[in-house]
This record gives structure tokens, C-alpha cells and sequence, in this order.
């Protein structure tokens, strides 16, 4: 307690710390110091924010259907001024470091600077608010640190602090990295993945299967390198995760046996070009068309909006009706029945003209129309016609049809019949029996209107 108070040894310290700043002070690099930092901000301001703004509009122009590299490239075109005050910053730290002068000034303002447009991108980026606070917090820490000259010493306490799985050194700052630099590397993968994507739809000739089968491919691929070069950025041995990855594998294919089985048939569908987006199928009961090609499932939209998520297992080991595999033209069967009062030649015309005039049928093959046979209460026709665009849904084109051939039928007479049924009645009854049997069930009605 004594020493604490000890008025002697704070004078002391007072004018140590006094005849620092006045050593500072006097010192001519000291000023050059914030001259140096002067001069890199006007330089930043009025030269390099400039280019830098343009370089990343026109990026961000260019990267309008990639999201995951549109928003970084537009926030960065915000903050774009001190983005290049930093850079300048660093570099100028570097030149004052080769020639052997001070730069805690300059170091100080880099550390602020960088921790300051670390925060200002987690708030524009990050939408967890968890996740951002979490980044202010670690931000102005490193910069804390960097300030004191306090940041060395604490990375080799943590990187002290480790333990060995095997063959592979893991200490808290290992993990740090190796979280860092797999999130650097998967986010670039998948904007990477999503230019290629995007790339491969612009290309017309290039087939829909081979452009899904190439996407897929190159995402895998750039995720699997986004992991290695990860690890490997670390200072992680590869070769000493072969055996775990071997295991694993094994594990993962007992227990996800069904899901690589969706893969692996997914694969072969694109490989075999056997479906492709766009086409028309019915599995089972579900019909409609496909409207993505996925990994593990393919996206089947009915003509109810309902999108149905098929596992393609099921693509290769059910029956598939692809009504577009090799063209898009099909055949539609049309029932119709008319009296027997009417004429059928006359009516198998009129269904020809009839569908001849709705836009969506086809003219060659043309429409033909047939008698299927005498039915119990009409004469049964049957009109096919063809369509190629069976995407745009069945039912549709057969309600125009029939419209109009309900139009003709009644300007020419032709008649629809109702069901018909004659009813035969047979008793056992003579005459006399019968009108007693009459009278009997007349005589309560009368009596019950009398009274």
C-alpha cells in the first residue's frame, strides 16, 4: 500500500513519461510522421479513390446475376476513400520501416483505420447481429493490441497453447485461421461457382444437361479446393487427414447411403441426357415439367403451380413418361358423342374444321376425327390432334376445341345426346287383379283429401 502511494516513485514516473513527449516532440521525424500521414490522405482522397470508385462499380456491373459478389463489391464502392487511405497507409509503413524511421504514428492510424472498415463491412454484410458485434469486438481488440505492441505476444500465447491429433498440431490459433481462411475460401468458391452457373445458361449451345452437369461439376470442384487450400494455408499436413478422411468416407457412405445413391443418379441423368430442364414428364402420379435439375432431386412444377421435389433414385428406377425427349410434338385423343339422329360424316367434318381452328394445333400431322363405334345412348367419335408445346398444358387446347365444335354442331344440327335408358315392366297380374290392386292404394288418398 505504501509503495502504491509512494509520492516519490509517480514523480519519478511522471517525468520520464513528460521527457518522452518532450524527446518526441522535438524530434523532427516525429512530425514527419503526420506529415506522412497528411500527405497519404490527400493522395488517397484525390488520386486513388477515384480509380478505385470506378474499378468497383465497373466490377459490380459485371457481377449483377453473381449476389455473393455484387453486395461485397458495392459496399466496398462506399467506403472506397478510406479503403485507399489503409492501402496507401500500409505501404507508407513499410517504406519508413526499410529506412530505419519511427512509425508508431503511422502504425496507430492502419490499426484504427483497419479495425474501423472491418466493422463498417460486418454491419453492411453481415446480417446476424450476433455475428457483426462478434467482428466489433474482435476488431477493435487486434487493434488494441497492434497499438500496444501487444499483438505478437498474445498470437504466440495462443499458437503455445496446443495440443496434437496425431500427426496435426491444433492450438486456438490454428483454429482461428483455419476459420478464417475456410470462409474466405468458400464464399469465393461459391461466387466462383454461381459466374460459372450463370456463364453456362448465356451459352446456347452448349446442351441444357451438359450446362447443369458442368455447373454442378464446378462447384464441387471449387468447394473441394476451397477445403484444401484452407488447410493447407494453415500449415496443415494433407497427407496426415488421408487416413481420417479414408474413414470417414467409409462412415459417410454406410450412414448417407441413399443420399449418395440421389447423387450418383442425378450424375447419370445428366450424363445420359435422359431428362433435361424443361421437359414434360409424368412419374407416378405426379405430371408436369421440370423445372431444375438438382444434385440430390429434381424440381417437377405441375400445371397446378404445385412443385414437386422427386429424389432422382426414382427417375432411374421408375418408369418415366417424357413427353419432350426426343421432340416436343404429341397427340391428343378428344371423345365425342352425338345422336343418332345426326349425320357422322357430317360431324367428323365439322370436328376437323372445328380443331383446324384453334392456333395451338397442328396442321401436319393434320387433325383426324373417327368413328369408335355405337355406344348405349350415342354414336362415339374420337378427334386427335397434335401439339408441340405441351408445356403450356393439355386441358386448355382440348376446352378450345371443343368449344369449337360445340359452335358448329349447333349451327348445323348435329345433337348431343343425353343418356338413354328403355325400362321394361313385366307383371304377374291379370287385368281384374290389377285394377283392384289400383283401387286399394287410391282409396287412403281420397279419405285423407276428404276430411
Amino acid at each position: 500500500m505504501n509503495d502504491f502511494i509512494d509520492l516519490t516513485k509517480w514523480r519519478s514516473t511522471a517525468e520520464s513519461l513528460l521527457d518522452m513527449i518532450i524527446t518526441r516532440i522535438q524530434d523532427p521525424l516525429f512530425w514527419l510522421q503526420f506529415a506522412i500521414i497528411a500527405a497519404v490522405f490527400v493522395l488517397a482522397r484525390w488520386l486513388v479513390t477515384p480509380l478505385l470508385k470506378k474499378a468497383l462499380a465497373r466490377l459490380a456491373a459485371s457481377c449483377t446475376r453473381v449476389p455473393s459478389f455484387r453486395r461485397p463489391l458495392a459496399a466496398l464502392a462506399v467506403i472506397a476513400n478510406p479503403i485507399a487511405w489503409l492501402t496507401l497507409q500500409w505501404i507508407a509503413i513499410r517504406v519508413v520501416d526499410y529506412a530505419k524511421w519511427p512509425s508508431g504514428a503511422l502504425t496507430i492510424v492502419a490499426s484504427l483505420l483497419t479495425a474501423w472498415l472491418l466493422i463498417r463491412l460486418a454491419t453492411m454484410l453481415v446480417a446476424n447481429e450476433a455475428l457483426a458485434r462478434f467482428i466489433t469486438y474482435t476488431a477493435w481488440s487486434v487493434a488494441a493490441l497492434n497499438i500496444f505492441g501487444l499483438l505478437e505476444p498474445v498470437t504466440s500465447l495462443l499458437d503455445s497453447w496446443s495440443v496434437n491429433v496425431g500427426q496435426v498440431r491444433v492450438s486456438p490459433l490454428t483454429v482461428v485461421k483455419v476459420a478464417v481462411s475456410l470462409w474466405l475460401s468458400l464464399w469465393l468458391a461459391n461466387g466462383l461457382a454461381t459466374l460459372v452457373e450463370r456463364r453456362l445458361e448465356l451459352a446456347k449451345s452448349v446442351a441444357p444437361t451438359m450446362r447443369v452437369l458442368g455447373a454442378k461439376l464446378t462447384r464441387i470442384g471449387l468447394i473441394t479446393a476451397a477445403f484444401l487450400i484452407a488447410l493447407s494455408a494453415v500449415g496443415i499436413d494433407l497427407t496426415a487427414l488421408a487416413v481420417f478422411g479414408g474413414a470417414l468416407g467409409v462412415g459417410l457412405g454406410f450412414g448417407l447411403q441413399k443420399i449418395f445413391s440421389n447423387l450418383v443418379s442425378g450424375v447419370i441423368l445428366l450424363l445420359d441426357r435422359s431428362i433435361k430442364p424443361g421437359d414434360v414428364i409424368a412419374v407416378g402420379t405426379s405430371f408436369g415439367w421440370i423445372n431444375h435439375l438438382g444434385a440430390r432431386y429434381t424440381s417437377v412444377i405441375t400445371r397446378d403451380g404445385i412443385e414437386h421435389l422427386i429424389p432422382n433414385e426414382e427417375l432411374i428406377t421408375q418408369r418415366v413418361e417424357n413427353w419432350s425427349y426426343s421432340d416436343d410434338l404429341i397427340r391428343l385423343r378428344i371423345p365425342i358423342g352425338i345422336a343418332y339422329d345426326s349425320d357422322p360424316r357430317t360431324a367428323i367434318k365439322l370436328c376437323v374444321e372445328a380443331a383446324e381452328m384453334v392456333p395451338r394445333v397442328q396442321l401436319k400431322p393434320e387433325p383426324r376425327c373417327q368413328l369408335r363405334g355405337f355406344g348405349d345412348s350415342s354414336i362415339d367419335l374420337e378427334l386427335r390432334i397434335w401439339i408441340n408445346d405441351p408445356t403450356n398444358g393439355r386441358a386448355n387446347v382440348i376446352s378450345e376445341v371443343l368449344l369449337e365444335v360445340w359452335d358448329r354442331f349447333h349451327e348445323h344440327g348435329i345433337e348431343i345426346p343425353f343418356p338413354q335408358r328403355d325400362l321394361h315392366l313385366r307383371s304377374m297380374l291379370g287385368e281384374k287383379e290389377l285394377g283392384s290392386l289400383v283401387s286399394a292404394l287410391r282409396a287412403p288418398l281420397q279419405g285423407g283429401a276428404q276430411t
